[in-house]
């Protein structure tokens, strides 16, 4: 059996990192690539993977990016894949498998495996969902419309509001390069 491995939020500002494995148990109509998808259909897709499918979805919190690095989250996230699929190979996106042994990589492969497309999905709803959750907690951030994404909206409330709690402090923007903005 395979596990397809993909991840959400690598270059986000705000919020954390997510990745997924996903084994598939029966074939599904429509997947691909999560960033192709409309938000509608990806939602719609996530409830029927999730019906269809063995999976694990790991978070690694905004502090956990700052503290340890992007590197160290997605192998930290990738061997705790491997671990709960134990007799599964193992496929990521990409073409790094950030120190973990035993796992296949390819570029695109979000597009062409539908483990990873699946998997894909799973990190990318599951992402949206907590940055939609949190909303109501940062009022002054747009989250439900960048979802941490360095877009020029968020990059605005950053100048204007600073860095908040869920913002990881060591993406440094550029176009903003006052020191108290990095506290």
């Amino acid at each position: 059996m395979l596990c397809g491995i993909d991840e959400a939020g690598r270059g986000c500002i705000a919020g954390p990192l997510v990745v997924a494995g996903v084994v598939l148990e029966t074939a599904i109509d429509g997947l691909v690539d999560s960033k192709i998808l409309s938000e509608k259909k990806r939602n719609l897709l996530f409830d029927i993977i999730k019906e269809n499918a063995r999976y694990k979805i790991i978070f690694c919190d905004n502090d956990m990016v700052d503290d340890k690095g992007l590197s160290f989250c997605l192998g930290y996230a990738i061997k705790e894949i491997k671990e709960h699929f134990k007799t599964c190979e193992i496929l990521m996106d990409g073409n790094c498998s950030f120190g973990v042994s035993g796992i296949k990589t390819m570029i695109k492969a979000d597009a062409k495996v539908s483990e990873v497309s699946a998997a894909s999905i799973l990190a990318k709803v599951s992402r949206d969902t907590y940055m939609y959750k949190i909303c109501d907690d940062f009022p002054n951030y747009s989250f439900d419309k960048h979802k941490g994404y360095g877009t020029a909206l968020h990059v605005e409330e950053v100048k204007k509001f600073g860095y908040s709690s869920v913002h990881r402090k060591s993406f440094k923007i550029k176009s903003l390069r006052e020191p108290n903005l990095f506290l």
